[in-house]
């Protein structure tokens, strides 16, 4: 136990509730460049592969043997092995070092070259050279669709509302996995309404995972799992042919797939063989490449807290997401696990991804509440989505999610809600109720929506696989239902599956059904200037926050109201000991009539009158035109007055008491958290003032804080006092005035 109070507070705070090790590499509990990890090497004879990364050929396990066979390019092997480790990192921080050259360089680079390469890159630079090798122009963002209560309805709502929100794909998994075929339909139903083109995906068991996207409730596959030893490979009852095969089997149905890996699984089920997390994690990528996959879900999925335990582990992550993308890979770069217990480490933690922009900056944004995501929580959810866009706004920077007002929100969630209701009435499914409808729509999660037959539920759902129900089944009952454009959207999603142009490369499905992939929409980043840069109409979109407000309404409206008050001249020099002249700011109790936490101007006046009168003074009213400044404000008001003592008052509520014969900017005390004020306060101040004014003993008012005033009000702080500005009369003398 600490003897430090601001230790114990610090003990407190979230980050006590991690853990955080020593490295210890022969656990593979090491990021990158650990002591065991190979020495890069590559010997070729005879066009034939005879040594690598520190083994011979009859030392190759399963994956040595997969990548020296099919994942390098032996020509290119020839040209960049020998290059330095410096030299090829120049390369990829070398804004004349075109992506296509690159991701050719990376065809002949062996595992441990592609790791110890990286391995020579700061943070800043790694996220340099991201940004330059994403596969596509322009990134995107997953979103993750789940529920307690496998409820349809609101599975249906929340994609709705996801795809409106401009998520590209989304997907769902189950708590039981017969619920597979109604999520994938709710699924597939809620993203049309939001957004023509979405592609989802529901994570289950292979053989079913095929099965919901060769019947066209599906589009797009992830849940192919690979590891960096074959001892993790074997746990996980694969090797890289059978990966490859299953691979093939989802693309040569029309569906998009990309492989899972990342950071720390294999230290976690123990197969780590002493090498480093990035290491493991280049192996796994070269084997994706060479399975001819056209990306990868990785950035420490389902492990991403283990690496963040150790020295480095967010460095390592985004070098990982690094190597994917510079073998050419779609990056769904992670993200979406909870990552810490700390909002600053899980920030941290995303900024390596949401500045440069991947392909994917979350491999499943949770778009329903924490409660809900069946995925284990989520880094971030469905209360940190106006956080995220107007972090987006902060930097200018796309990060794949975009605004929505609560009126269009509640419209698709109705629609979806009614339009997955309509389809289970036509297939003779259990009944989705209009309560149910009516929940989905309005409530925060699961809890609010009613329970379900739940048997009834996964006995229908069985009918799916069983009766070999379709995509193009779900249209025609949307269409009898009359949900017309919606049965034309999954009709359209069953035309990609056929021409299967989303298989290309980083593929999304963008306005009037265009894919937008790495083949037709190539990232061409060259330098300042080019590449995707957020302007025009997308960064008008992106600006445009349902919680954004017209600077007009922070700040009253100027007024042509006459003032409260009965001028009586210019102000003269006053006279008597205990004068205490009380000036105010140009526009007080004129364009102006309440300071900024909305205390009228009257009563302001009327409180600090009352304290310097009961604390035996005499106040005299003057408005300081010259200046808006609250330090000269009071400054001459001190100069005017008998005693030498004044109170200054700017519009928006600050106060400064002063005396004549300090320096402006020095006094006897500054009150600037306006915010916080009073109209005791105020009257406390006047007291102070007649005080100083009679040479009495008096302690300082109490300051009141507020850590958050600047943030809360420094924008309507800015506009009352532009307002107050704006009323000022150069060279003008001040007047006495007195309130009617």
């Amino acid at each position: 136990m600490t003897d430090s109070a601001r230790a114990r507070a610090r003990l407190n705070r979230n980050l006590s509730l991690e853990t955080i090790i020593e490295p210890q590499p022969d656990l593979g509990l090491v990021t990158m460049n650990g002591p065991n990890d190979p020495e890069p090497g590559l010997t070729i004879v005879d066009g034939t592969i005879t040594a690598m990364d520190g083994k011979t050929a009859d030392e190759f396990d399963l994956i040595d043997r997969f990548v020296s066979l099919r994942g390098i390019d032996l020509e290119v092997a020839n040209e960049v092995m020998h290059l330095s480790d410096d030299e090829i990192a120049l390369r990829l921080v070398d804004v004349s070092a075109s992506r296509d050259e690159l991701v050719r360089l990376s065809g002949g680079l062996t595992p441990a070259k592609l790791a110890r390469v990286v391995g020579r890159l700061d943070p800043v630079e790694m996220m340099f050279a991201l940004k330059k090798l994403r596969a596509r122009r322009r990134p995107a963002n997953q979103a993750h669709v789940t529920n307690r209560k496998e409820s349809p309805a609101l599975l249906a709502a929340d994609a709705a509302e996801a795809a409106a929100r401009g998520f590209a794909e989304i997907e769902t998994t189950v708590g039981v996995a017969r619920y597979a075929p109604f999520n994938a339909i709710a699924l597939l139903v809620g993203s049309q309404v939001g957004r023509p083109g979405v592609l989802t995906q529901c994570a289950v068991e292979e053989k079913r995972n095929l099965e919901l996207g060769m019947q066209g409730l599906t589009t797009y596959s992830e849940t192919l799992s690979v590891y960096g030893t074959d001892a993790a490979m074997v746990d996980g009852d694969d090797t890289p042919w059978s990966k490859a095969f299953l691979a093939s089997a989802y693309a040569s149905r029309g569906i998009k797939v990309r492989f899972t890996s990342g950071s720390g699984s294999e230290a976690l089920m123990g197969h780590a063989e002493g090498c480093s997390m990035l290491y493991l994690e280049a192996r796994c990528l070269a084997l994706i490449r060479a399975t001819g996959s056209q990306g990868v879900q990785n950035g420490g999925i389902s492990t991403v807290a283990l690496p963040l335990s150790l020295p480095g582990g967010t460095k390592a992550i985004l070098a990982e997401n690094l190597v994917a993308a510079w073998l050419g890979l779609e990056v769904a770069s992670g993200n979406d696990a909870i990552a810490s217990h700390s909002p600053i480490r899980r920030t941290a933690k995303l900024m390596g991804q949401f500045l440069p922009g991947t392909d994917f900056v979350t491999s499943g944004y949770s778009a329903v509440p924490k409660y809900d995501n069946m995925f284990g929580g989520g880094n971030y959810d469905a209360d940190d989505l106006d956080e995220w866009t107007t972090i987006q706004r902060d930097w200018q920077v796309d990060a794949g999610i975009e605004p929505l007002d609560e009126a269009q929100a509640l419209a698709v969630r109705k629609q979806a809600a009614g339009a997955v209701q309509a389809v289970f009435r036509h297939l003779s499914f259990p009944e989705i109720t209009d309560e149910e409808v009516a929940a989905a729509v309005v409530g925060y999660d699961s809890r609010d929506v009613p329970d379900r037959d739940r048997a009834a539920d996964v006995d229908a759902a069985d009918l799916v696989f069983a009766e070999e129900l379709t995509g193009v089944d779900v249209a025609r009952a949307l269409d009898i239902a009359g949900y017309t454009a919606v049965a034309e959207a999954v009709l359209g999603m069953q035309r990609l599956r056929v021409s299967a142009d989303y298989l290309q490369t980083s593929a999304i499905v963008g306005d009037d059904w265009r894919v937008e992939s790495a083949v037709n929409d190539p990232n061409e980043y060259t330098g300042p200037g080019t590449g995707y840069r957020l302007e025009g109409e997308r960064w008008e979109k992106l600006q445009s926050l349902p919680h954004r407000l017209d600077p007009g309404t922070l700040a009253p409206a100027a007024t042509n109201q006459t003032a409260p008050i009965t001028v009586l001249g210019d102000a003269g020099q006053g006279a008597g000991r205990d004068e205490v002249v009380i000036g105010v700011g140009p526009a007080f109790l004129g364009t102006l009539r309440a300071t900024i936490n909305g205390l009228e101007h009257e009563a302001v006046i009327g409180a600090l009158v009352d304290g310097v009168r009961t604390a035996g003074g005499r106040p005299r009213l003057v408005r300081v035109r010259r200046t808006s400044d609250v330090a000269f404000i009071a400054h001459d008001a001190a100069r005017l007055s008998g005693s030498g003592i004044g109170v200054g008052v700017q519009s928006k509520g600050t106060a400064v008491i002063h005396r004549a014969d300090l320096e402006p900017l020095d006094n006897l005390e500054l009150f600037s958290m306006a915010p916080v004020l009073t109209l005791d306060s105020y009257r406390a101040i006047g007291g102070n003032a007649a005080a100083y004014a009679l040479g009495l003993r008096t302690s300082p008012v109490p300051a009141e804080l507020d850590n958050y005033a600047r943030v809360k009000h420094i924008v309507q702080t800015a506009l009352l006092h532009a307002r107050e500005t704006a009323d000022v009369e150069e060279n003008a003398a001040p007047i006495e005035f007195t309130l009617r």
